[in-house]
């Protein structure tokens, strides 16, 4: 009798085990969330506005960026420390990390998922490596801090320096890699972007007024400048914080981008690349992000005026809506089709989320000094 009630309970067991549903969270709808001091990473899930896992062991993540797999499941994650980390997203562990260098500076994916590379103040240079297993593929040594580093269609990567004012462009679709250096982009590149085309990388500079492109598309790429000389006639104001071209925006047929050191954002012609107006704002703008369907632009501000954000009508350039989320506003971040927008707000320890229709506050998420936020929609993107 004992034995067929165990025989029951087991039976019964396997049935509960069986019906029983496995979590299942999709990597499409998840991100992750940079905690800066702490050094470890949130995986959040955007549907249910909530924090899946909090993940540690990243390093100094004072200056952090991240890039994804194109399948979506793997997050690599670069640190100030020279860190390369990979996170995956399903497991939620890392599953591979090297120190790479002394002082990095970000990094990017090649167009097929195989290659992540780096871009490093000390030693300065680029490092690729191979995507799964982290092994060093390939090292271009420049002498120079290097910045702007993105990826480009054709396997490729492209970056600057800043002491020497000259662009490089790494090509990896065959065994023997082949760089291409451009010189004369200007007096220190700070930062850089490459279009959503994969056209035109477009360089900020800080050592003069102005910006330099080149045309990726074009047979022997040359410098053209931008914008020359768009602070004179006046006293320069001092720069709290660079602000970072990566978040430059591109709405409908016109660019809105941060100017240094001013409270303005510039509007550019994004065929001619020639000023269009000018929105006088807050503060010294850090990220003017575009909603992805382009009408509104939101900008957040350097110190001490980061507890603001302010978005822009992109039709009038005027500021249509301010927010003050909290003090230090560090990074926004919209849903792929931009529904909602997600704000680090490092200083309170939360993560705001907004309807970009209503501008209605939907939830917010505690989060250790949160800095960047990066959703895994990323991973189909160029230069992202």
């Amino acid at each position: 009798m004992r034995q067929i009630f165990a025989a029951l309970m087991t039976l019964a067991a396997l049935a509960g085990a069986a019906l029983a549903e496995p979590k299942v969270h999709a990597t499409g709808d998840m991100g992750i969330v940079i905690e800066r001091a702490s050094g470890s990473v949130l995986i959040v899930d955007q549907s249910d506005m909530d924090m899946l896992a909090r993940v540690e062991g990243f390093g100094d993540l004072s200056h952090a960026s991240a890039v994804f797999s194109p399948d979506q499941r793997y997050a690599y994650v670069f640190g100030r420390d020279g860190g390369l980390t990979k996170l995956d997203l399903v497991t939620q562990q890392i599953t591979g990390r090297i120190i790479q260098a002394g002082n990095a500076i970000g990094g990017a994916i090649s167009d097929d998922g195989r290659l992540v590379a780096v871009s490093n103040y000390e030693p300065g240079g680029v490092r690729v490596f191979d995507a799964d297993t982290l092994a060093l593929v390939a090292d271009f040594p420049t002498g120079s801090k290097t910045i702007g580093l993105v990826d480009a269609p054709g396997r490729r990567f492209v970056f600057s320096l800043w002491d020497d004012g000259e662009t490089w462009i790494a090509d990896l679709s065959d065994e023997t890699p082949v760089l291409t250096k451009i010189t004369g982009m200007g007096a220190n590149p700070y930062d850089a972007l490459i279009t959503g085309d994969g056209r035109r990388y477009i360089v900020g500079l800080f050592g003069e007024d102005g910006l330099s492109t080149i045309d990726l598309w074009a047979n022997v790429p040359t410098v053209q400048r931008i914008l020359p000389n768009y602070g004179r006639g006046e006293d320069p104001l001092p720069v709290y914080k660079m602000p970072h071209l990566e978040g430059w925006a591109l709405a409908g047929d016109r660019f809105a981008l941060p100017a240094v050191g001013r409270h303005e954002v510039l509007w550019l012609d994004a065929q001619k690349l020639t000023e269009l107006g000018r929105t006088k704002t807050h503060g010294q703008p850090i990220f003017a992000v575009a909603r992805p369907d382009g009408r509104h632009v939101w900008v957040n501000y350097a110190h001490p005026n980061n507890d603001t954000i302010e978005v822009i009508d992109t039709r009038s350039g005027e500021v249509l809506r301010s927010l003050k989320p909290g003090p230090a506003v560090l990074h926004m971040e919209f849903t792929a089709r931009g529904h909602q927008v997600w704000v680090s707000v490092r200083d309170a320890n939360r993560i705001d989320i907004y309807d970009t229709q209503t501008f209605e506050k939907l939830g917010e998420i505690p989060a250790q000094t949160p800095s960047g936020i990066f959703f895994t929609a990323r991973a189909h993107r160029i230069g992202l």
